[in-house]
């Protein structure tokens, strides 16, 4: 089965060709990816009409790109997978359209695929993983902690009950005046600096449940840098290096607790699987505090390789080609939207 994939919810313009083969194993026979970094840096953010303006200004020529790497054309296609939400409603709109006209054009099965479904599956085409298992969903615009336990059969455990991780980390950049996208910018700087120097809070660390609160901890950041403002490169670096500090405690200590409640329940029975996704799975601080509570939970923990862990196409053409293979296939009815929970996929 060979899908194409096309993805435009936020500020990259994305198309990728995947093969799944009868076995369920995947292989990514083209990933293209054009970012919009240099049209939104000035911002300090991703402005929503200028995203969707470079969609249509691009995806054609990415489609295009993506068939001749992969070497196929249309007529070898088996389906067409487009992100139909959730994200910033122009960029959907212009991928789900241009997916959808593919579709019409050729005759081939649509699948409207959720965003973050795409980076919930993405381990299963990178490492194979069976279901079930325990997903951290982190990214610019999500933080969850998910029970996966199969294609379209999502649990949320946690959330945030405000900012999401990226956010927070973008809206301290900016506090900071450090350089756009935010994420790696802080992570960086933190590498200098000194974790200790600043007493940052760590919300509802104490608190049971798995649910995330990142506001107060930005709002930390900020008091204590306007305390020692003007501040020099050194103080960025101790600012950066606390915050993530905190940050790392605080999603090491909600995934612990999710680990030992998944082991006992949805994944008895065998050593669980750990799987951390989107954008702020990057972050080789995060990563390493997973480890570490991974080994100590016995578990297995999957991160796929950085450039998919950011938004791509084939994330995108692997949960349609998972849907495909199950006989789902999509209207080309099929509305964009804004906001789409990845567990109301169960619902339906």
């Amino acid at each position: 089965m060979i899908v194409l994939g096309i993805e435009t919810s936020c500020d990259e313009t994305a198309a990728a060709v995947v093969r799944r083969d009868a076995d369920g194993r995947g292989t990514i026979l083209a990933d293209v990816v054009a970012s919009q970094i240099e049209d939104h840096a000035e911002y300090g953010g991703v402005v929503p009409e200028i995203a969707a303006r470079a969609h249509v200004e691009v995806l054609d020529g990415i489609v295009a790109r993506a068939l001749a790497e992969a070497g196929v054309a249309f007529a070898d296609l088996d389906g067409i997978a487009a992100t139909a939400g959730p994200g910033l409603i122009g960029g959907v709109i212009v991928g789900l359209m241009t997916g959808k006209a593919i579709a019409s054009v050729t005759k081939k099965p649509f699948v409207a695929v959720n965003h973050l479904e795409g980076h919930a599956l993405t381990a299963r085409l990178t490492d194979a993983v069976p279901f079930p298992y325990l997903l951290l969903l982190v990214s610019g615009g999500h933080t969850q902690i998910l029970e996966v336990a199969g294609v379209g059969r999502y649990r949320r455990l946690g959330t945030t009950i405000d900012d999401a991780l990226g956010e927070a980390f973008d809206k301290t950049a900016k506090l900071l005046g450090l350089s756009y996208p935010g994420g790696p910018a802080v992570e960086r700087a933190a590498a200098g600096g000194n974790a200790a120097r600043f007493d940052l809070p760590r919300p509802l660390f104490d608190r049971d449940g798995f649910d995330f609160s990142f506001s107060g901890l930005k709002t930390a950041v900020r008091l204590d840098a306007e305390k020692i403002a003007p501040l020099s490169d050194a103080d960025v670096a101790d600012v950066c290096a606390s915050f993530q500090a905190a940050v790392c405690d605080v999603v090491g200590r909600k995934v612990e607790r999710a680990l030992a409640a998944f082991a006992a329940g949805a994944g008895a029975g065998r050593p669980p699987t750990l799987v951390v996704a989107g954008g702020v799975a990057a972050n080789k601080a995060i990563r390493g505090r997973l480890e570490e509570v991974a080994a100590r939970r016995g578990a297995r923990l999957v991160a796929p390789p950085m450039r998919l862990c950011t938004d791509n196409g084939a994330m995108i053409a692997w949960a349609g080609a998972e849907r495909l293979a199950l006989g789902i296939r999509d209207g080309l009815d099929t509305a964009p939207r804004a906001r789409w929970p990845l567990d109301e996929l169960s619902a339906d």
